[in-house]
């Protein structure tokens, strides 16, 4: 289940430095020094990502090895996974900033750790629930590692090396996923072993964590002094000083008040405003379908010979669409002022089709073909996204945008799973579950086709139409994702 949490690197234009100015600190560490720090971190990265029984820990719980019900995996075990996220999502946002990353990325690996521990240990419902608690946590943690870039380059390089640690996590998705599948196909290795070889990647993702660098400095909490980096003001520095400073206490909070009550405000620019709705309504049912998929794919077809589970290719297949789809979005110039409604109703529908098609089929094939083209017609609008959204922002505006949507987006979809999935709450099975996701992208689809048709109704009462300066392009390129990932998606998401 992976969910990718990841934050786009997009700043505003900052004066010319005197000559005499310093350097910031990243660009005055040695070139070969920066380049391994980046060179480990894809690495780690790459390597983290190899646990070839993600995708296959569903078909586990529900065989003979651990022989759950499918009313207990679908509506009491996976629910907690949307609780736990979101009781630690935003304690872990500040921990990761606050504590300069690698202590968060240490507990992250200690989570990955416990998922198998109880994997391979664990026999009953409550010790899967708590398995599910650590995934929230290696979920919402992810967020260090997509952002630990920003320490260790300077910004002009922002855009080139966060895309190479965005590709070593894909690289590592498919590569797990690729290895899960051919040693379940080919090899006949078992349920259990996969995990106890998960369980020896990520043992050895906690050693590589602890080589990792500790950062100086931060995006919020750590910042250096802007005299140091002998740059302009950033967004925090301004509103600091905007504080006064007549108060005993720090200057913190007050600024990281000022910044939300700033992303409030940016609410009133349209492209702004519809593509964080998007974010928010569209990654709900988007990762609701995830979390459920493999036990779909259970009910769908019930394979008594392991070898015939192909979670694994599948898994690969749809990470490799996503990263070519999300490739191929950052060539789509259309004036999105005027197309923004039109295509996300659009690919709307055509997921809310998908989702009928799923549930619908008895073929599995078709099913997985689906899920496929479900996955991979989300990263087609997860860059566009983050390329309006990001647009004329700073980086520390950025963040905080992209983590308010987040939050919004993992509330609306805890109230979904107590309402839709929980035994306390309706309790439904899978396929009426998805049912309901179907009706929910359908009602989703009218809105944004709906808006379209207003937006060009207005558009052809002028003659000289404007573009608003949110269309103009930002001076650096978003990361992403979700993690993202970010995914975003660079992870599987388990179900």
């Amino acid at each position: 289940m992976a969910l990718r949490i990841t934050l786009p690197s997009c700043c505003r234009a900052m004066p010319k430095k005197d000559d005499g100015a310093k350097k910031p600190a990243s660009e005055t560490v040695p070139d070969q020094r920066w380049k391994l720090q980046v060179f480990y971190l894809c690495f780690y990265g790459f390597m983290t990502q190899i646990r070839p029984g993600e995708s296959f820990i569903t078909p586990y719980l529900l065989g003979p090895d651990q022989n759950f019900t499918k009313a207990e995996v679908t509506n009491v075990i996976t629910p907690v996974l949307s609780y736990s996220y979101l009781a630690v999502l935003v304690p872990i946002f500040l921990l990761t900033d606050y504590l300069r990353y690698k202590p968060v990325l240490v507990l992250q690996s200690l989570s990955h750790i416990s998922i198998w521990l109880l994997l391979v240990l664990g026999t009953s419902v409550l010790a899967m629930q708590l398995m599910e608690f650590f995934y929230g946590i290696t979920m919402a943690a992810r967020i260090a590692y997509s952002s630990y870039i920003f320490s260790l380059v300077a910004p002009s390089r922002y855009q080139r090396m966060a895309s190479y640690s965005r590709s070593a996590v894909l690289m590592g998705v498919f590569t797990s996923s690729v290895l899960g599948q051919l040693c379940v196909t080919l090899g006949g290795v078992s349920f259990l072993t996969l995990n106890y070889i998960s369980l020896g990647f990520v043992s050895f993702g906690l050693v590589l964590t602890l080589f990792l660098e500790r950062p100086r400095r931060s995006l919020f909490f750590n910042r250096p002094a802007a005299a140091d980096d002998g740059a302009a003001s950033t967004e925090l520095v301004r509103m600091a000083e905007g504080d006064g400073g007549g108060r005993a206490r720090g200057w913190r909070d007050a600024v990281l008040c000022q910044m939300l009550r700033e992303v409030g405000a940016l609410t009133r620019q349209p492209q702004l405003r519809l593509w964080s709705l998007w974010w928010i309504f569209n990654s709900a049912g988007y990762y609701l379908m995830l979390y459920y998929a493999h036990i779909l794919w259970n009910e769908i077809f019930p394979a008594m010979d392991n070898r015939r589970v192909y979670n694994g290719g599948v898994d690969a297949a749809s990470t490799l669409l996503g990263a070519i789809t999300s490739f191929a979005a950052g060539y789509v110039k259309i004036r999105w002022t005027l197309w923004s409604e039109l295509v996300i109703g659009a690919v709307t529908a055509f997921q809310a089709g998908l989702l009928l098609l799923m549930n619908s089929t008895t073929n599995i094939w078709l099913c997985y073909v689906a899920y496929v083209l479900f996955r991979g017609s989300h990263q087609f609008l997860v860059p566009i996204a983050i390329f309006q959204i990001a647009t004329s922002l700073s980086k520390e505006l950025c963040a905080l945008v992209f983590g308010v949507n987040t939050f919004f987006g993992t509330v609306l979809k805890t109230i979904i799973t107590i309402i839709v999935a929980d035994k306390r709450g309706l309790g439904l099975s899978v396929h009426p579950q998805f049912y309901v996701y179907f009706g929910y992208f359908v009602l989703l689809a009218a809105v944004y086709l709906l808006a379209a048709v207003g937006v060009g109704i207005r558009h052809s009462r002028r003659r000289q139409p404007e573009e608003p300066a949110l269309d103009k392009e930002p001076c650096q390129l978003p990361m992403e994702i979700p993690a993202q990932e970010k995914s975003p998606e660079a992870g599987t998401v388990r179900a």
